[in-house]
């Protein structure tokens, strides 16, 4: 098969061309010069002549916490041209197979569990509700196309993740990249101490990249039983008090942990019910432990 992956230069879609590569497809993977998400004719142009047979739409404009209360202008109105553009790009190319990426903020807030019939039906989080939107545009596009015209055009919704190649040390960080970084520069420096925003009593769920690409290589194998949306995530959470724990003892970092309460925190809950994930086929694999210290070695060693 001839397969596009938007986003190829990301922490995700870096992760799954390395994974492709041992398959015997042609694979697609337009840099912005190349093909710019953002532009809509420019876009169909890149769809029109290379015609692919399947889509990972992987192309977002990302970033963790300070970043999306920062510019929500930013991140609502790239994501949405982006989401829009490549999605209609592929409709109108004819092309049978997306698999758009979704996210695990496109659900309510204060939520126990995040189950796919509980998307709209409730307040998203303020901290970046803009990039929520755009992506459940995305997922609703995905799902007018596919019942328009009978093309197959799914949306996966992983929880967090964390990985090689992820944004360490910089706005876009999230929380495992932003934590491993943190604790790496203060054992490096030898601090006494490292500032954790919140309370830490927040919960989040993080994935490492390579438990993704394992669900959506499998969806290029076994599309027709996937569901139209679908969860993949770990099935269970830790405090981010417990994140740092956990990642200083990898790092071997020694110092105290202090509480910023003046720092936004998002959501306090965010864990996806895997349960169709699961009756699909696919789990994860990768403990925290064994993925925080595979990062680190990769990045620092």
């Amino acid at each position: 098969m001839k397969i596009l992956i938007t986003g190829a230069s990301g922490m995700v879609g870096r992760a799954l061309v390395e994974a492709l590569l041992q398959e015997k497809h042609q694979l697609l993977t337009p840099s912005r010069v190349e093909m710019d998400c953002t532009n809509k004719a420019a876009t169909l142009e890149y769809f029109k002549q290379h015609q692919p047979d399947f889509v990972y739409h992987l192309a977002a404009k990302v970033g963790g916490i300070q970043a999306n209360v920062d510019d929500p202008v930013g991140f609502f109105y790239d994501n949405m041209q982006i989401n829009l553009n490549v999605i209609h790009a592929a409709l109108a190319s004819k092309t049978k197979y997306l698999l758009n990426l979704g996210s695990s903020c496109m659900y309510p807030r204060n939520r126990e569990l995040l189950r796919e019939e509980d998307l709209m039906t409730g307040e998203l989080e303020p901290t970046n509700d803009g990039y929520a939107m755009a992506k459940l545009a995305g997922m609703f596009f995905c799902k007018y196309i596919a019942s328009e015209y009978k093309l197959f055009y799914k949306t996966m919704i992983p929880c967090n993740l964390y990985g090689e190649y992820d944004h360490f040390g910089t706005s876009r960080a999230h929380l495992i990249a932003a934590i491993i970084h943190k604790l790496h520069m203060a054992k490096t420096t030898a601090a006494p101490s490292v500032d954790i925003w919140g309370d830490g009593q927040a919960r989040r769920e993080f994935m490492h990249v390579a438990d993704l690409v394992a669900a959506l290589v499998k969806a290029l194998k076994d599309y027709a039983a996937m569901p139209m949306i679908m969860n993949v995530g770990l099935g269970y959470d830790y405090s981010v008090n417990e994140y740092y724990q956990i990642a200083a003892k990898i790092i071997n970092y020694t110092g105290q942990f202090t509480h910023d309460l003046s720092r936004p925190v998002g959501m306090q809950k965010k864990l996806v019910d895997i349960h169709k994930a699961k009756q699909w086929g696919w789990t994860p694999k990768i403990s925290i432990e064994e993925g925080i210290a595979r990062v680190y070695t990769r990045e620092w060693s």
